[in-house]
Parts: C-alpha cells; sequence; structure tokens
C-alpha cells in the first residue's frame, strides 16, 4: 500500500493566530513541531495498519516546515517549493493507493476559524461550481484527476465538516474549532490519539467509497481583497473579469483550473 500525506498547519491543534505559522515569528517553532509530531503520528499509524511506502508533502508556506529528522523508516519528505500547479500535491501520481490530509482548514470567507484562507491572503473568498473552495476541495480534485481516493482529513471542525459532506465515506479527525478569532482545542494528547486512531480506521477501509468523481465542467471564481490585484489578474489567459474585484475561468479541463490557481492567486 503506497499512501500519499498532504500536510498544512492551521488546521494542527493549536494554531489560532497568524503570526504562529510564520518562521520569522519566535512563537512559530512550537507550532512547527506540533505540526511535525501530528505527521508523524498519521505515518506511524498508516505505517502500523500496512502501509509499505508513504510519501509526505509539505504544503505550508515555503514547505519547510516537518523537522525531517522526526520521520520514520519507510517514510519520504518532499520539502520545498517546486513551482508545478500541483503544489501541496506534488508528488503524487497514478501510482498511489490512498492520499490523507493532515493540519487542513477552513477556506477563505468561512466564519469556522480565524485562519480560515485558500492558498494565501489575496481572496475574499473562492468558488468552484458555486461551492466554497478550499484547500481540501483544490486537492481533493487533483487526486481525483489521477484516480487516487482521499481516505482521511485532520484540521478544525469546518473543514472536517466541508470534508464529509464532499465524500460521506472519508474519515476526518477534529482538532479545534473556531468561534470569531479564537479556538477551542482539544488536548495534544487526545488529538495524537485520535489521529492514530483514525489512521488505522481509514486505511484499512474499502478505498473505492472514497473516489470522487469530477465533474463535466468546472467553473472558478475568485473574488480578491486588492482590486488592483484583481485587475491585474484578470488579464491571466481565459480569465473573464466580472466586475471591480472578481474574475472567471469556465473550463473543462480540471488541470486548467490548477494552473490558473497557482498563478492569479499568489
Amino acid at each position: 500500500m503506497k499512501l500519499f500525506i498532504s500536510a498544512d498547519i492551521e488546521g494542527c491543534s493549536g494554531t489560532t493566530l497568524s503570526a504562529e505559522t510564520h518562521k520569522e515569528e519566535a512563537c512559530y517553532r512550537q507550532f512547527a513541531d506540533r505540526m511535525t509530531e501530528e505527521v508523524r503520528t498519521v505515518c506511524l499509524a498508516a505505517l502500523e495498519a500496512g502501509a509499505d511506502e508513504i510519501v509526505v508533502k509539505d504544503g505550508h508556506g515555503d514547505a519547510t516546515n516537518i523537522d525531517f529528522m522526526r520521520m520514520p523508516k519507510g517514510v519520504k519528505l518532499i520539502r520545498g517549493k517546486s513551482g508545478h500547479p500541483y503544489n501541496m500535491m506534488f508528488g503524487l501520481d497514478v501510482t498511489f493507493d490512498g492520499v490523507l490530509f493532515v493540519g487542513y482548514h477552513s477556506p477563505a470567507g468561512s466564519s469556522e476559524s480565524p485562519l480560515s484562507h485558500t492558498s494565501t491572503g489575496a481572496s475574499n473568498f473562492i468558488t468552484l461550481n458555486g461551492k466554497e473552495m478550499s484547500e481540501f476541495m483544490l486537492n481533493t480534485y487533483t487526486a481525483a484527476m489521477l484516480g487516487v481516493p482521499v481516505l482521511f482529513l485532520s484540521g478544525d471542525q469546518g473543514i472536517c465538516d466541508q470534508a464529509k459532506e464532499m465524500i460521506p465515506a472519508i474519515t476526518t479527525v477534529s482538532t479545534k474549532y473556531g468561534i470569531g478569532a479564537s479556538t477551542i482545542n482539544e488536548s495534544p494528547e487526545t488529538v495524537l490519539e485520535m489521529l492514530a486512531e483514525q489512521t488505522r480506521a481509514a486505511v484499512t477501509k474499502n478505498f473505492k467509497s472514497c473516489k470522487v468523481k469530477l465533474p463535466k465542467q468546472f467553473e472558478y471564481v475568485v473574488n480578491y481583497k486588492d482590486l488592483h490585484k484583481a485587475y491585474r489578474m484578470s488579464f491571466y489567459p481565459h480569465f473573464e473579469r466580472i466586475d471591480n474585484r472578481t474574475n472567471r475561468l469556465v473550463t473543462t479541463n480540471y488541470f486548467d483550473v490548477l494552473t490558473a490557481h497557482h498563478f492569479v492567486v499568489y
């Protein structure tokens, strides 16, 4: 069994403030350590449950947050930003049996977490076929494009709920929930216990129940915080300017969405 793990930091237990996710801030290190520990726990549980090979993609910021010295034997860690439109899913291909998401968070426009955003802080919201587009949705469709099922997600309660809506059979672990600018967090020990238990459950069930079918057409809409950025990005090929803050792309090819997103929100 070959598994791919895409990891972020904002959905790990404890993280609440933007400063806690930025390397230049003194408070960052303990939360990077927490991200490492949650990823390590999921890896160990998956290996125990029968995984033969695991590839982890560090998906936050410059993608050098996870302590590679703490990754278990049998795990490969992808660090840094390749520049490929797959971004947080770089390294995934058709040879993988399943995908797991660790430390994911609610999307831009959501009130479910004080750290809600989609890829960057550039947008007020992004929608895909009329629904709020989270990094979970973006990356799940990347996996679906390659025929790989998404088995597991951990993160804030809001993204767990959205994951269940999109993939009813997915296994989730809620690390916290947000109220206004605050988070109410499970204890670190409890989260690690849940991660281990639910990872084992996720990788020993019928993977076919977690496969997602790609829509036949995609309407990708970005509403920007910055008027100037909205104007500049409206010149991206095949983007349509809807209003002063909003651009739209319509396509039948999901890779077009990935490529557009790679350029217009960063």
